[in-house]
């Protein structure tokens, strides 16, 4: 059951770490694989920086008071903050989530609470070039524009 954080060829998930249903967790857990929460953590969950594989599933009574941030994750039970998984969040029909959820892909199955934003993860924006014109007045405000989308919206 334990050494390997992805799933096995029969699906099944494996995992590196578990925290039982009677563990009370206070202050961040730092996390590499996979970790497993039927307990209660009152704190931020995060995966290692660099840490390839990184899951972490709270189970149908686990809860966590602080924000995730893995590659993949997966809400059976209840969190209270923001999830920032860079690959995958699955939502299942006994989750129940208040914040916002940042996700590359989500899976949200019926049943599931969701009280936030879903959030989709997309590259940066690139900085915007400088107006053509004067270059003493860039960066300045550009009060004339800002005037004429005032009047254009009125």
């Amino acid at each position: 059951m334990f050494g390997s954080s992805k799933s096995n060829r029969e699906g099944q998930l494996v995992v590196d770490a578990l925290i039982g249903n009677q563990v009370v967790i206070r202050g961040d857990v730092e996390f590499s694989g996979g970790l497993y929460v039927e307990g209660r953590i009152h704190g931020k969950v995060i995966a290692a920086e660099g840490a390839s594989g990184a899951t972490l599933t709270v189970a149908e009574h686990g809860v966590i008071e602080g924000e995730i941030r893995a590659q993949v994750v997966v809400i059976s039970g209840r969190l209270d903050g923001d999830v920032h998984a860079t690959e995958k969040v699955e939502l299942t029909p006994s989750a129940r989530v208040n914040g916002n959820v940042h996700y590359q892909v989500v899976e949200m199955n019926a049943g599931a609470q969701l009280n936030g934003r879903l959030i989709h993860a997309s590259a940066p924006m690139a900085a915007l070039p400088a107006p053509e014109g004067d270059e003493a007045n860039a960066g300045k405000g550009d009060t004339a524009a800002r005037r004429k989308l005032a009047e254009a919206m009125a």
